[in-house]
């Protein structure tokens, strides 16, 4: 199985890229669940646009409807999306409002997660650092090296 790049265009004019890989040891739900957290948070999704539809979506990433709807449904709860009856889901209009221990329990989480990866891949903890701030500036365009 490969890994799938897909590019999301919306009514807004929006484009957002995604990425899922079967490969990958994290579950394709949870792939597209951080995938989409992090287009809203570098920006690249914009408050209260429409996002795809769960079967588009799925026929896009060639994934199970449900995987798409797990991941919908779990942003929902967390505040990043808003489903709305009749018109679709779309991203929330305002960040979801968590708490500061909250907050820094996701994020010890993540990088926790992102050092795994990165030592067994044998990158260095400054080549890490370095992919840690160019990211901030925005999610990657294109599929080579930056």
């Amino acid at each position: 199985m490969t890994s799938f790049t897909v590019t999301l265009y919306y009514y807004c004019d929006t484009v957002a890229l995604m990425k899922v890989d079967p490969r990958d040891a994290l579950p394709v739900w949870k792939q597209i669940e951080e995938g989409v957290r992090r287009l809203v948070g570098s920006g690249a999704l914009r408050p209260s646009a429409p996002m795809p539809s769960v079967r588009d979506l799925a026929r896009d990433l060639r994934v199970n409807p449900m995987t798409v709807a797990k991941a919908y449904q779990r942003l929902a709860e967390e505040g990043v999306l808003e489903a709305r009856r009749g018109e679709g889901t779309f991203v929330a209009s305002a960040p979801p409002s968590l708490s500061r221990a909250v907050r820094m329990r996701t994020l010890r989480e993540a990088a926790s997660r992102y050092v795994g990866v990165a030592s067994t891949i044998g990158v260095t903890r400054e080549e890490a650092t370095r992919e840690v701030a160019a990211s901030w500036d925005g999610p990657p365009r294109g599929g080579g090296e930056r």
